[in-house]
């Protein structure tokens, strides 16, 4: 196994062979490796690709960053036709848990957990800085005060059925985010009005609701602030550019980089060399934005959790609230617009729903919505998995660069990104495929 270096455009990747294997093998030390390649290191640089700047492509550039030997020389392009969040990462719902629907501990669950805590961290620390800097004055974006609302979550019994399984399976929660079950009067005290079918309602205290446009656009200026870091060193220095164009073919990048990490989510699908050729199905998600009457008196509570149910609603703040989400299978509208009828078809779907648990969202103003595409994974024996691995055999010949996707991340980027992102780094700085989860590359075989 090497450290991926830096080829010479007529130089050729090794042949990839992928191995079978019951779990993904921890990577070795990156600095034993740097020791053993240091005369390699000092060429040009080694110059990585990432299309997309969502919640994959963010996560994988700067675990490059993090992961790769200060001495080595690291380019990193990011490609994002819509810019840092413009895409269905920028505009997801922001509830953060590592449960299912039923509450049942996800794939990994604890260590996405974790891993994406450190993200939310690093991107936190960014803007207390940007926020304490009075005299910044070309800041791109408005990251407000915060990005993280740490108030937990609710998820009510609907039914009889739905409440055994829920009690089941949160007996087999994290001691690091509780499930805990609590009675309508409990429930009450939390959320005011809310309706408990059931006199049972599972809190999650640590569940937190992210700004995830405001978080992505934090976890790109921490990037950038890493690179600024490493590259006060005596050593090779790191670069990083972020590129605002579309992206038409994998094949014009061959012959400019030793690696290209696609992130594109849904978008995946467009580019000709793989179009067709996913495990992946798409789906069209509205969401809609509600304010409360400046004459109504009533406000959401400031302490008072999101709700989970049938519909999401994440709270935005004691007037404003975000509920979702519909599912549009096969849809191949791209555009975040939704039109008046697209809003009008939504809230149809989505208020009666909403209301049930809370009836008082009726007294809610519609202001707006927005949409994204998914692109969502196979199900599996262990459920819906994102889809990683190298793609070169889906390129067809001979390359000079490694071409790895990162995708099928569904509804659960958030959870996943931070975990997935580290291990994709890790694997493309090794040329190891090896290093990524089997459960992951299955779908190649």
């Amino acid at each position: 196994m090497k450290l991926l270096l830096p080829t010479e455009p007529a130089a050729r990747p090794p042949c990839y062979a992928p191995r079978r294997r019951s779990r993904r093998r921890t990577a070795p030390s990156m600095a034993s490796l740097a020791a053993t390649h240091r005369p390699s290191l000092a060429g040009r640089p080694l110059r990585c690709a990432v299309l997309g700047a969502g919640f994959a492509g963010l996560s994988v550039a700067w675990h490059l960053l993090r992961h790769s030997p200060e001495e080595l020389h690291l380019r990193i392009d990011i490609y994002d036709e819509s810019g840092v969040g413009g895409g269905a990462s920028g505009i997801a719902g922001g509830l953060l848990h590592p449960y299912s629907p039923k509450v049942k501990l996800l794939w990994q669950g604890a260590e996405c957990w974790k891993e994406c805590l450190k993200l939310l961290k690093i991107a936190e620390r960014v803007v207390d800085k940007w926020n304490s800097n009075s005299q910044n004055l070309e800041l791109e974006w408005d990251l407000g005060d915060s990005i993280v609302r740490r108030r937990g979550i609710l998820r009510p019994a609907m039914d009889a059925k739905h409440l055994d399984i829920l009690t089941n399976n949160a007996q087999n929660c994290l001691p690091f985010c509780k499930i805990e079950s609590i009675d309508k009067d409990a429930a009450e005290a939390l959320v005011p009005n809310i309706q408990v079918p059931f006199n049972c309602v599972f809190h999650m205290p640590e569940a937190v609701n992210i700004h995830p446009l405001c978080y992505l656009q934090a976890l790109f200026l921490a990037c950038q602030d890493l690179v600024e870091e490493m590259s006060t060193s005596n050593f090779g220095g790191k670069e990083l550019y972020m590129h605002k164009k579309s992206i038409d073919r994998l094949c014009d990048f061959e012959g400019e980089y030793d690696a290209v990490i696609v992130c594109l989510g849904a978008k995946a699908d467009l580019l000709p060399e793989l179009s067709g050729r996913l495990p992946l199905r798409t789906c069209r998600g509205v969401i809609t934005h509600l304010q409360l009457p400046d004459n109504a008196g009533e406000t959401y509570p400031e302490h008072s959790p999101s709700i989970l149910s049938d519909v999401w609603l994440a709270v935005q703040g004691p007037r404003d609230i975000l509920v979702g989400s519909t599912w549009e299978w096969k849809s191949r509208n791209y555009s975040s617009d939704v039109s008046a009828e697209e809003a009008s078809t939504a809230l149809e779907q989505l208020l009666p729903k909403a209301s049930a648990i809370y009836p008082k969202i009726k007294d809610w103003s519609f202001v707006g919505a927005k949409a994204g595409i998914r692109a969502m994974p196979p199900l599996t024996s262990l459920g819906s998995l994102p889809v990683l691995g190298r793609i070169d055999d889906l390129m067809g010949g001979n390359h000079s660069c490694q071409y790895w996707f990162f995708g099928g991340l569904g509804a659960r980027g958030l959870l996943y990104h931070g975990l997935l992102g580290k291990l994709m780094a890790q694997a493309v700085l090794f040329n190891d495929e090896t290093l990524l989860p089997v459960e992951l590359t299955s779908w190649k075989r």
